[in-house]
């Protein structure tokens, strides 16, 4: 099954709130979305993304199925993984990164699974966790996109990615949404 996976952290929450308003309305793939939180406080991050989605929006929970039509997030202070049966699991082991959940963790999980169905997507960030990630999604036949640094608020993420592998598609906010609209085709 075909799914985007897209990992920020600073400076990343409006550009996922427009890259949702931009997609196609018949778009019905799996999308999820890996953000750094604070730890241990509710957020109502779930809540404002369903304002700007057709999708059903959720975090993702321990053993459930992946599906077309939903978008996940992955839940404060876990990593998001992703079991061959493609569901979830949620692990609580050490911070990656500084980071869980960390982007680097969701994005290698789904890509040893997904393999050339998985694309990933890097955007703003001030460290570099999902370089290594996205690289390996790469390496495994999935489509990658890097957020070009110019446009990020926070460069440091998708600058480390570049200098990683050289041959992610470096796109602006507008191309993402393009490309999104394409592989879900």
């Amino acid at each position: 099954m075909k799914t985007i996976i897209i990992g920020g952290s600073a400076g990343s929450f409006n550009l996922i709130l427009s890259i949702l308003k931009g997609l196609d309305k018949e778009m019905n793939i799996p999308i999820v979305i890996i953000l750094h939180r604070l730890k241990n406080t509710k957020t109502i991050l779930e809540d404002y993304l369903q304002l700007e989605s057709h999708y059903i929006v959720k975090e993702g929970e321990d053993k459930e199925f992946i599906k077309a039509g939903y978008i996940y997030t992955a839940p404060s202070d876990y990593h998001l993984l992703l079991n061959e049966n493609l569901s979830f699991s949620l692990d609580a082991s050490e911070e990656i990164n500084y980071s869980r959940p960390s982007i680097d963790v969701s994005f290698e999980s789904f890509s040893y699974v997904l393999k050339e169905n998985c694309c990933g997507i890097l955007l703003s960030g001030a460290n570099e966790d999902g370089a290594m990630g996205l690289k390996i999604i790469a390496e495994n036949g999935g489509e990658t996109i890097v957020q070009d640094s110019n446009e990020a608020e926070y460069a440091s993420m998708p600058r480390a990615a570049i200098e990683l592998y050289k041959k992610h598609k470096v796109s602006t906010l507008n191309d993402i949404i393009k490309q999104m609209n394409c592989y879900a085709k």
